[in-house]
């Protein structure tokens, strides 16, 4: 599978997803990706590849031992990894085409916001609402 930034300068690809897509409530996500979550999935090293954008790519250490990668010309969040660990945490909605996998948890929810609602009685669009 591939994937990429924004800008499409930075891209990756990857044989598979090696554990369960997750959706992420913690709050280092949430500034992260200016998000309630992040929907990620581990990795195997061995299964990720950088294949473009080596002079855009840039990371940050976020907490101890865990850095974030992203693209500096247009800030995608792409993957994270942790010193020592076998896998790498991707970006799901980064991959520029369907895992055929669907998020099996939600994790970290007792850093939720307020503001985030999980009811269906809102109204729903496929792209822009009426109107706009």
């Amino acid at each position: 599978m591939q994937g990429s930034c924004l800008c499409g300068v930075v891209t990756y690809e990857v044989d598979r997803l090696d554990m369960p897509i997750a959706h992420c409530h913690c709050r280092t996500c949430q500034k992260a990706h200016a998000a309630a979550f992040a929907t990620t999935a581990g990795v195997e090293r061995r299964h990720f590849r950088w294949t473009a954008g080596e002079e855009t790519r840039s990371h940050f250490v976020s907490s101890p031992g865990k850095r974030r990668w992203f693209c500096s010309a247009c800030g995608t969040h792409l993957m994270a990894e942790r010193t020592g660990q076998p896998h790498v945490i991707l970006r799901v909605a980064t991959l520029d085409e369907d895992p055929g996998e669907r998020p099996a948890q939600h994790t970290w929810r007792s850093h939720d916001v307020p503001w985030l609602a999980y009811d269906d009685d809102r109204p729903s669009h496929d792209a822009w609402p009426p109107g706009r």
